[in-house]
C-alpha cells in the first residue's frame, strides 16, 4: 500500500542574507488537514520560513513542493492556495473595509465577491463599520480585516505569523473562533507563536525551530504545556 504524500514538503531548505545562514538545511512534512504550529526562540527564522512558502521571499537552496506544485516554478497556482495573516496588515487606510476587500477580489478574480466580503465581514464582526475609512479603525479592528482579506479567496492553505501579537481581547476571541472554523474545514494550517498555551490549544502537531532548523517535532498526543515548556528549553536552549 503506497504512503500518501505529504501535502507541504519541505527539503534541505537554505536561506542566506548576505553571510548571515538564517534556514540551514531545514527540512519538514506537514500532511492535508493538519494544524502545525511552529516555536522558536526570535531570530529562529520562523517568519522567513511563512514568507517563503507563502512565495514573498526567494531562499537560496532546497525544494519545496506544496500539493505537488514546485514553488519555484508554480508561484502563481500556489497563491491561489494560500492565506496569509502577519504583522502586515496588507490594508489601504485611506479606503473604507469593503472597498479594501472588493480590491482584493478584483486581484483575485472573485466573481461578484459580494456575498463572499458580506459573509467575512460578518464573521470578523465589522459587517457595522464596512462603510467607515479603516484609518480610523483600532489596530485589533484592522487585524480583524486583515484576517477577512486573507480568507477572501476560500485559501486550503492558511500560515499564520504571531496573529494573536498585539490583539484585544475582543479580537482574540474571534480569532480563536476562526481557528477552530478552520479545522473543522479540513485547511491546512502553519502558526508561529511564542505562546506556548495557544499554541498547544489549536494545533494537531507541533515544531520547534532552533538555529534554521528543525530541532524537534511531534504529531499527535501532544505534550500539555509544562512539559512542552521544558522540551522547549531543551530544544532551543530559550525559555518559553
Amino acid at each position: 500500500m503506497s504512503k500518501t504524500p505529504p501535502f507541504i514538503c519541505i527539503d534541505s531548505l537554505d536561506k542566506d542574507f548576505g553571510r548571515r545562514k538564517v534556514l540551514n538545511g531545514l527540512s519538514l512534512d506537514v500532511c492535508k488537514g493538519e494544524f502545525l504550529t511552529i516555536f522558536g526562540p526570535n531570530g529562529a527564522g520562523k517568519t522567513t520560513l511563512l514568507r517563503i512558502l507563502s512565495t514573498l521571499s526567494g531562499f537560496s537552496s532546497g525544494s519545496i513542493v506544496i500539493d505537488g506544485f514546485e514553488i519555484k516554478e508554480n508561484p502563481a497556482e500556489i497563491r491561489e492556495k494560500i492565506g496569509f495573516i502577519s504583522h502586515n496588515l496588507l490594508l489601504y487606510k485611506d479606503l473604507n473595509a469593503y472597498e479594501n476587500l472588493r480590491f482584493y477580489g478584483k486581484m483575485y478574480n472573485i466573481p461578484s465577491p459580494e456575498n463572499r466580503i458580506s459573509e467575512l465581514l460578518q464573521k470578523v464582526e465589522l459587517d457595522h463599520r464596512k462603510f467607515d475609512v479603516v484609518g480610523s479603525f483600532s489596530r485589533g479592528m484592522q487585524q480583524r480585516l486583515s484576517i477577512a482579506r486573507a480568507l477572501l479567496h476560500n485559501p486550503e492553505i492558511i500560515f499564520l505569523d504571531e496573529p494573536f501579537s498585539g490583539l484585544d481581547v475582543h479580537a482574540s476571541g474571534v480569532l480563536d473562533d476562526m481557528l477552530e472554523d478552520f479545522k473543522k474545514g479540513n485547511h491546512t494550517l502553519i502558526m508561529t507563536t511564542h505562546n506556548i498555551e495557544i499554541g498547544l490549544a489549536h494545533a494537531n502537531s507541533v515544531a520547534i525551530l532552533s538555529g534554521g532548523k528543525i530541532v524537534y517535532s511531534k504529531r499527535g498526543n501532544l505534550p500539555d504545556s509544562d512539559d512542552f515548556k521544558s522540551i522547549y528549553y531543551e530544544y532551543a536552549g530559550d525559555k518559553a
